[in-house]
C-alpha cells in the first residue's frame, strides 16, 4: 500500500465528517469545503493505486 493511498483514505474520511457536520449545522461552506476534500482525498487514494500498480508492474 502506498502512502498516497492511506492519506487519501484519511483525507476522504476527514471530508465526509466535515460535510456531515456542515449538513447538521446548516453551515453550507463547511459541507462544500467537505465535500471537496473528500474528492480530493479519492483524487489521492487513485494516486496511490496507480503508483502500486505501476511498481508491481516493474516487479514482474
Amino acid at each position: 500500500m502506498h502512502k498516497d493511498e492511506i492519506k487519501g483514505t484519511a483525507k476522504q474520511a476527514k471530508g465526509a465528517m466535515k460535510e456531515a457536520s456542515g449538513k447538521a449545522t446548516g453551515n453550507d461552506r463547511m459541507q462544500a469545503e467537505g465535500a471537496a476534500e473528500k474528492t480530493a482525498g479519492k483524487v489521492q487514494k487513485g494516486v496511490g493505486n496507480l503508483k502500486d500498480a505501476a511498481r508491481d508492474a516493474l516487479k514482474h
